[in-house]
């Protein structure tokens, strides 16, 4: 299986286990759980490309997955994390670390610290086991994320259920703010990160002038 057809794969299956089991006729039932086989029969047929692939596809996606986005079990395959569909996730709820983590907008962690994180779209709030993790979940989106800590300790004392889903990330129903702490801006993790990245940046601004430059100079010879 080509990177290409991985990525493509992936995807795919983001779609299928997380959001529209319908697109490819397959049924979930209330964990989140589908057949694998069933699965990768109807992906076959109605995707010719993929007309050589096997559940065990599936299996090698997963196991390759660092922040365990996947589950397999037999015949059986689902998401851990990221549904926008109505499940019961029987997710552990042992282990939770002292500390978890999600990113923001600057401007969001005065309102998050009053009013809390709430889920929108999806059905759970998803939060990082690490400051690193965080940053990193963060910056899909946002440029340079603020990070709020979340003092799990208490909020497991207070009743609240925080479930393991992959390695990485943790799920929870809501995080009132009460519990919620900014990870200051000088934290190394963070000041380290962001030197990093102003690095890539600089590097990727910089092939995109020489690739722009390249392209002017060979418009000029024709």
């Amino acid at each position: 299986m080509s990177d290409r057809e991985s990525n493509s794969l992936g995807r795919m299956l983001a779609l299928v286990l997380r959001h529209a089991p319908e697109k490819f006729n397959v049924e979930m039932d209330i964990n989140g759980w589908v057949n694998s086989r069933e699965l990768s029969e109807s992906i076959a047929k109605q995707r010719r490309n993929f007309h050589w692939l096997r559940s065990w596809h599936f299996e090698a996606i997963a196991n390759a997955d660092e922040k365990g986005r996947y589950q397999v079990e037999g015949e059986m395959m689902r998401a851990t994390y990221g549904h926008t569909i109505e499940l019961e996730m029987d997710l552990p709820t042992d282990n939770i670390p002292e500390s978890l983590y999600y990113p923001c907008e600057d401007e969001q962690v005065s309102t998050l610290k009053e009013f809390g994180i709430l889920a929108g779209d999806r059905k759970h709030v998803h939060l990082s086991k690490s400051v690193l993790n965080a940053l990193e979940a963060g910056h899909v989106r946002i440029s340079r994320p603020a990070i709020m800590e979340i003092d799990t300790v208490r909020a497991i004392a207070d009743g609240h259920i925080i479930y393991r889903a992959g390695t990485t990330v943790y799920l929870v129903d809501e995080v009132p703010g009460e519990y919620l702490y900014q990870v200051e801006s000088d934290d190394p993790i963070i000041e380290e990160t962001f030197a990093q990245w102003a690095i890539e940046e600089a590097e990727a601004e910089a092939a995109e002038a020489a690739e722009a430059a390249a392209e002017a100079a060979k418009s000029e010879e024709e």
